[in-house]
Order: structure tokens, then C-alpha cells, then sequence
């Protein structure tokens, strides 16, 4: 059997080489190097408490990514006017950064301007000057707007998150917050190794997807289900108002669905097919509940959506001569019917090379199994971050 320090150094090798692994795939090659499963956790543990990797769940999985050497001290600053929570926040962070804790809104534009610091975490009920200010003016600053904002807030998360993401927050967490959660997200947006962690791409990526089409199409899987969410009416709606008011849409789902994800405990998946929609799995109770909860909530933010591009509420009794030009969003869950996936999947396989892994697919490949090939939007990366176009149905009404 491996000595521990032999199981640290294939678990770093693999990290390293793929920049992110998910825990049942190291269980997988853990079983190839005949290593059991409690010898597995204990190296992961050692080399996350030496800061050589760090871990979160991300749609329902936990994932482990690559930490790289910092050339140099990251600057966080901590914005919370709750003496306690502030002290909080900075003990759940650990060693490792130069923390400055800030209690005034004022100072502390003040001081981020003066002194760049390479992350914020802020709450938004600050005396001086509100979070979503900062938030905005740190964004639209050219020698800050690299600079991470992370909010932690116990307003109510209806508005309040669509309004920081709009503003330009990287991502929202309420309160009362998991040290762990945030210890995690700082962590990897600090320090990842490779290309920038962005949460609205940090849902699981084509191989997860690829393993919940499979575990749909196996016949031990009854009760399994497997479906599509869709944000209707998003290529109209960038069209009409610029494309980054359509990433910021995208941005507000996908973080709802982190948030149910982790409030299932792992039973249910999610994944982003790159357009306007997303893979949800599960158990059909789950399922159901999550999408449920996820289009509740959605439906409650549209007014605060459409206020924010200048549409106003109409007064009842009031005929609006313009509504036929009005955004139209909403959310609509699709669920694959198993007999259409596997005539799908047959459809794909035939195209694919025989060298080529059976359950291994391309975005492309999982679009045309899933039934959303007729894209509407497409999300496409690269060193700026992520850019939205609209797609051929814009003028396409459902």
C-alpha cells in the first residue's frame, strides 16, 4: 500500500494536470493506483490544509482545484460595519493574506481606491455609503475593476443579489454566511491556477454533463430525471439591451442554482449548455423542488430586471401602448424523456469516431442529445472573460 506522502503526490499530479477534478473521479483513479477511499480523504485533506489545492461544490459536485504559488501577499479587505461578523470573516479566511477590516462605507471607498486591494468582501447596510455603490465604483474604475468583490449580505436576496451582479459583484452570499463557502470562494479566486475562475462558467463542465446523460440512460436509474432549464425570452432581451444586461441574467440563475444545489446536499446536478440554458438532474422529487423554488424566486426579481433597464410598473386599468415591445423573460423546465434521449444519443454516436469514448461528449454533441441545438445565444470565453452573441431565433417568438 502508498504511503501518504506517494497518495499526496499522484493527487497533486492529476490536479495539477487536469486543474480540476472532481471527487468521485479521483475516486475512480484512486481505485487504479489501489488506494482506498478513507487513505484518498486524508491526502486531500493535508495538501487543502497546506494550500496546495482547494475544493467547493459546484452544482451539486465537489470539485478540487489547483492552488498556484503567489509571487506576492493578496490584499482582502473586509467591509462590515457588525464588529463581530467582521472579525468572523477574517478568522474563516485563515493565514496567508493581508487582511485590512473596514467598518465605514466612506472609508473604505477611500481606502480601496489608495491602496488596490486584490478582493472585497462586502456587505451592502453600511453606514457612510451603501455596498452596491462601491460595488459599482470599484467596477467602473479602469485601475480597480479587476479587483474581486464578493457580497455577504443579510438583506433580502430577491433585489439585492440582481442588483450586485448587475453592479458588478463576481458573486453574492447570504447571511447568516458558511465560513467554509467563503474561505472556499476566496481561496479560488485568488489563487487558482490556470484561467480565471468565473462563476457563472463554474457549473460542472461537458464530462459532467456527459456522466448525468449516461446515469439518465441506465436502466438501474428509475426515478431519474434529467431536463432542461431555459431563460425564455434572454436573446430578445440582450438584444434589446446589450449583451452584458444578458450575461448578468445568466450570472442570477446560475447563482441560484449553486445556491440550491447546496442546499440539496449533493442530490441533485446542474450544468450550463453555453447558451440560455441549463442541465438539471436528480431524483424527480428534487428535481422538481429545485426548479420550482428556482422559478419562484426568478419570477419575484423580474420587476427589480426590468425596472433597472427603465421599465417602470404599469398602473392597473392603464392600457400600455408599448407592451408588445416589452423584455419578456422567464423560466422553463423541459424534462428529456429517456426514449428521446437514447434516439438522440444513437443519432450522435454515429457521427462519432470509433476511437473515441462512448459517454464522452462536446457541448455540440449534448445539445443536439438534450433537444436545444437551435441556439438562441451562444457563450463563447477567453482571456477577457465571457462574451454573449445572439444566435440566428432572435426575432423568434415561442
Amino acid at each position: 500500500m502508498k504511503g501518504i506522502e506517494d497518495v499526496e503526490s499522484d493527487i497533486m499530479s492529476l490536479i495539477n494536470d487536469k486543474q480540476e477534478v472532481t471527487f468521485d473521479e479521483l475516486k475512480d483513479f484512486a481505485a487504479t493506483w489501489l488506494i482506498d477511499v478513507d487513505t484518498l480523504k486524508r491526502g486531500l485533506s493535508e495538501l487543502e490544509k497546506a494550500n496546495a489545492i482547494a475544493s467547493r461544490s459546484s452544482g451539486g459536485i465537489l470539485t478540487y482545484y489547483m492552488l498556484q504559488e503567489q509571487q506576492h501577499i493578496k490584499r482582502v479587505f473586509i467591509v462590515e460595519d457588525d464588529k463581530n461578523i467582521n472579525k468572523l470573516m477574517s478568522i474563516s479566511l485563515g493565514h496567508g493574506y493581508d487582511i485590512m477590516q473596514l467598518y465605514d462605507g466612506r472609508e473604505a471607498l477611500d481606502k480601496i481606491k489608495d491602496q488596490k486591494p486584490d478582493l472585497v468582501i462586502l456587505d451592502l447596510m453600511l453606514p457612510g455609503m451603501d455596498g452596491l455603490q462601491i460595488c459599482e465604483t470599484i467596477k467602473k474604475d479602469q485601475s480597480l475593476k479587476e479587483t474581486t468583490v464578493i457580497i455577504v449580505s443579510a438583506m433580502e436576496a430577491t433585489s439585492s443579489r440582481f442588483k450586485g451582479i448587475k453592479y458588478g459583484a463576481d458573486y453574492y452570499i447570504k447571511k447568516p454566511f458558511d465560513p467554509d463557502e467563503l474561505r472556499s470562494l476566496v481561496t479560488i479566486f485568488l489563487k487558482k491556477k490556470g484561467k480565471k475562475f468565473d462563476p457563472l462558467i463554474d457549473l460542472p463542465n461537458e464530462d459532467r454533463i456527459s456522466d448525468s446523460v449516461e446515469k439518465a440512460l441506465k436502466g438501474s436509474s428509475d426515478g431519474y430525471e434529467i431536463g432542461r432549464l431555459r431563460v425564455d425570452g434572454l436573446a430578445s432581451f440582450a438584444s434589446k439591451f446589450g449583451n452584458e444586461p444578458g450575461i448578468t441574467i445568466l450570472r442570477l440563475v446560475s447563482q441560484l442554482l449553486q445556491d440550491r444545489m447546496h442546499e440539496s446536499g449533493g442530490s441533485v446536478f446542474a450544468g450550463f449548455l453555453n447558451g440560455d440554458d441549463f442541465v438539471v438532474a436528480g431524483s424527480e422529487k428534487d428535481v422538481g423542488r429545485v426548479v420550482e423554488s428556482i422559478k419562484s424566486e426568478f419570477q419575484a426579481v423580474l420587476p427589480f430586471i426590468y425596472q433597472s433597464e427603465g421599465y417602470k410598473p404599469i398602473e392597473r386599468g392603464i392600457e400600455d401602448m408599448y407592451s408588445a415591445q416589452n423584455p419578456n423573460l422567464g423560466l422553463s423546465y423541459t424534462e428529456i424523456r429517456r426514449e428521446a434521449l437514447i434516439e438522440r444519443r444513437a443519432e450522435v454516436l454515429k457521427n462519432k469516431k470509433k476511437k473515441e469514448e462512448v459517454g464522452s461528449y462536446t457541448y455540440d454533441e449534448l445539445r443536439r442529445m438534450l433537444g436545444s441545438e437551435n441556439l438562441d445565444i451562444t457563450i463563447t470565453r477567453d482571456t477577457n472573460g465571457v462574451k454573449l452573441s445572439v444566435g440566428k431565433r432572435v426575432d423568434k417568438e415561442e
